[in-house]
């Protein structure tokens, strides 16, 4: 009994942090995959350098980005999910 009051703060402790910090990690990020694989040609969207443009071509694991001033060749995994919903709001 005494052992287990010993643990039980630090039970507690890593399920304080799996609720706080890695639940929602996991949940972010399966998030952002899901709309990584639903873009399709045509969604104007945002990268997470600030760049804006529309989506040009797509690939597995990149796509071209046609801006204003040119074509762009990008990772898939640099649009910013929040900024690219904050366009389709408008």
């Amino acid at each position: 009994m005494q052992n287990l009051q010993q643990f039980l703060p630090f039970m507690l402790m890593f399920v304080v942090i799996y609720f706080f910090m890695i639940r929602p990690q996991q949940k972010r990020a399966k998030n952002e995959k899901t709309f990584e694989s639903n873009l399709k040609v045509g969604d104007r969207i945002v990268t997470k350098s600030g760049l804006h443009g529309k989506i040009a071509e797509l690939a597995d694991t990149t796509m071209v980005i046609e801006t204003m001033s040119g074509k762009l060749k990008m990772e898939r995994s640099s649009i910013s999910m929040e900024m690219s919903f904050a366009l389709t709001k408008k």
